[in-house]
């Protein structure tokens, strides 16, 4: 499969209003949860599909009460982003891990302070 520079490549815009956005983050959420069995098997993941739209998901939802529209804009241009960097296969394998570090490495977690985290060795 040939991939082109300008697969899935979109214009940035701005919305008109709050209905705008909302259709907008809907997409982008609808591309994301379609594609994942696609990312699974283009990576090679070991984590199944569910937990990457578990994932997604939970994503999308930490950008949830954000109330000023310009940035509820560049939200959409930066999942936007994300999306056609993955799909393109323009990621690394560590690129994706790093939404699962927590759930593929338990010592991944931060250190509850600096001291603890001194003595494990954690920079």
């Amino acid at each position: 499969m040939v991939i082109n520079a300008t697969y899935l490549a979109q214009r940035t815009r701005s919305s008109v209003n709050w209905s705008d956005a909302k259709q907008r983050v809907l997409t982008s959420y609808r591309d994301w949860i379609r594609s994942a069995p696609e990312v699974q098997t283009m990576y090679g993941l070991s984590i199944p599909v569910s937990k990457l739209r578990t994932r997604i998901r939970q994503e999308f939802e930490r950008h949830r009460y954000v109330n000023d529209l310009s940035v509820a804009d560049m939200l959409i241009a930066k999942s936007h982003q994300e999306y056609q960097e993955t799909l393109n296969y323009w990621k690394q394998l560590s690129h994706l891990l790093k939404y699962f570090r927590p759930e593929e490495d338990p010592r991944a977690r931060l250190p509850k302070d600096f001291l603890s985290g001194f003595l494990e060795g954690r920079n």
